[in-house]
């Protein structure tokens, strides 16, 4: 998969998260990942069609989301709910929009659907393209996310 692809969504990610929930984080070494797993609790899942067809993933560990959200609303949050799922979905839907635009600058043009939410222990995430699926982790001082990119080859 090309670099030039990824690395949108790796700088999307990082300033949305520092932006939106004042946290620094790190981004671990990407790999290709070979499960439908998900590496956390909630996942943000949404589609991209374009200069190639494609999926984008974003994975919070349970404790992650909290504090994130937690802090998006200055308020604590203690359990996950309705209102962590759709801040997981705004948090996608930023991140792609983020990343999207950096694309386009390129010239690479993408147009994204409407993420979907899921939660549960040990969910499984559906990319609906025939690619490989590249996961970067993300490390904070609470907790872990990894998003997943996924296009046509």
């Amino acid at each position: 998969m090309d670099v030039r692809l990824i690395n949108p969504f790796i700088n999307a990610t990082a300033n949305v998260i520092e932006t939106m929930a004042f946290m620094k984080i790190k981004a671990g070494r990407p790999y290709l990942k070979k499960d439908s797993v998900a590496k956390g609790d909630v996942t943000g899942v949404i589609g991209l069609t374009g200069v190639a067809n494609g999926t984008i993933s974003v994975t919070f560990q349970e404790r992650c989301i909290l504090k994130i959200v937690s802090n998006m609303f200055d308020e604590e949050m203690k359990v996950l709910n309705e209102e962590i799922a759709d801040a997981v979905g705004e948090l996608t839907n930023m991140i792609s929009g983020q990343a999207r635009k950096e694309l386009e600058e390129t010239g690479k043009i993408f147009h994204a659907a409407i993420p979907s939410v899921i939660t549960g222990k040990n969910h499984t995430i559906s990319h609906f393209t025939s690619g490989p699926k590249i996961a970067i982790p993300f490390y904070t001082d609470d907790g872990n996310f990894t998003i997943e990119v996924c296009f046509d080859k």
